[in-house]
């Protein structure tokens, strides 16, 4: 079985761009995905079975996902970092110390609502593992978890994933081409009353002699059908899955892992993470009340020594004047749009609905829609 729970066999779903989508105009990176931000890698856990009687549990559709800035030992040298709220309806650890002191200092890792503990117990084990000072002479150290509700296609109640889970995933981090939908944190998420979970984008950043990445990671569980909106196309009223999706259901939750290449600030980084708001809403999203929304930002252009061997740390940031910035801004949107469209895309089916919504998205359907909105019919002149 593969990580997703379907067949070995089964063909990788076309993304965005393969279904002849662009969304914005900047270019991706080689694998359009956050792992083009050089560095970055990401690994999960999925967790897929059909339950069990002893102890007595219903079927699981749950997992893990972590993104590792860097492969070296984060708590030795962290990275520059801002949290942003968009909705505070979430549980996010170690969220506070992230917005105090602009860094982070483990991988981030996300997984359902009620398995935050666990995850931030397996970030402890990581770190306490790599790190015999911790809690010695070293103080000591802030996980970062933030979390989805999958309970609509996982038994949350079970507490099936172990701090395990997260080192394994820890350990499976990597570069490259990054799996989405059904998988790790994602394989029980609905998004837009479809199949969601995991999806990822990027956009290069190029001004003269400089060249820059922005990349994103979306764990996409929030919107409501009618709502969707794909490259501009409002798809929602027509793609209805067979299920009628409750008028007020529109909660769930979205986290968005930002990260980038250019030299951001914990302050710069707060104003990019902000952006990731507007790459939502062309999706279809409006921060409903249930829907808890986060940001995690980071840059990997410098590290942050643990031990500073010098009173002063030298820094390079950004010039907020002239045109950067607001290209930057521009990836952020465009990036977080595409990995939420990425994530529908890519979704298999688990194995459970929850009265007809978790079924993957019709490509070939959309396909049709965006078609001819984009490329509508010639009227006849009569002649």
């Amino acid at each position: 079985m593969s990580p997703s729970g379907l067949e070995t066999g089964s063909p990788r779903k076309p993304r965005a761009r393969e279904c002849g989508l662009r969304l914005g105009v900047l270019e991706p990176g080689p694998h359009n995905a956050i792992t083009d931000v050089p560095g970055v890698r990401v690994g999960h856990v999925t967790i897929v079975d059909g339950g069990c009687i002893d102890p007595p549990r219903g079927p699981a559709r749950t997992g893990v996902t972590v993104v590792l800035p860097h492969g070296d030992n984060l708590f030795r040298h962290k990275v520059p970092a801002a949290f942003h709220v968009i909705n505070g309806f979430g549980k996010a650890a170690g969220s506070t110390q992230v917005q105090e002191l602009g860094a982070i200092e483990t991988p981030i890792a996300l997984t359902n609502t009620l398995s935050v503990g666990a995850a931030f117990e397996g970030l402890v084990q990581h770190a306490l593992a790599t790190n015999p000072d911790i809690g010695v002479s070293a103080g000591t150290v802030n996980p970062i978890v933030a979390e989805c509700s999958d309970a609509r296609l996982n038994d949350i109640r079970a507490l099936v994933v172990r701090p395990a889970h997260v080192l394994k995933a820890i350990r499976d981090a990597e570069g490259g081409p990054v799996t989405e939908g059904s998988v790790g944190a994602g394989t029980g998420m609905i998004c837009y009353g479809w199949k969601g979970g995991i999806g990822s984008a990027s956009r290069t950043v190029g001004l003269g002699d400089e060249s820059y990445v922005v990349g994103v990671l979306t764990l996409a569980n929030f919107g409501r059908a009618r709502d969707l909106c794909i490259a501009g196309v409002p798809v929602g009223e027509s793609l209805r899955p067979a299920g009628r999706q409750p008028a007020h259901d529109g909660g769930g939750s979205c986290v968005v892992v930002l990260a980038t290449s250019a030299p951001a600030d914990s302050r710069q980084l707060g104003r990019l993470a902000r952006r990731v708001q507007n790459g939502l809403a062309r999706t279809g999203a409006f921060g409903d009340h249930g829907s808890g929304e986060y940001v995690i930002a980071f840059s990997t252009a410098r590290r942050i020594p643990h031990a500073p061997a010098a009173h002063e740390l030298a820094a390079t940031t950004l010039p907020e004047d002239g045109t950067l910035i607001d290209v930057l801004f521009r990836a952020v949107s465009e990036s977080a749009e595409e990995a939420v469209v990425n994530a529908l895309l890519s979704a298999e089916h688990v194995g459970i609905s929850s009265g007809g919504l978790g079924v993957p998205l019709p490509v070939d359907q959309l396909r049709e829609l965006t078609d001819r909105a984009q490329h509508p019919p010639q009227e006849s002149t009569g002649d």
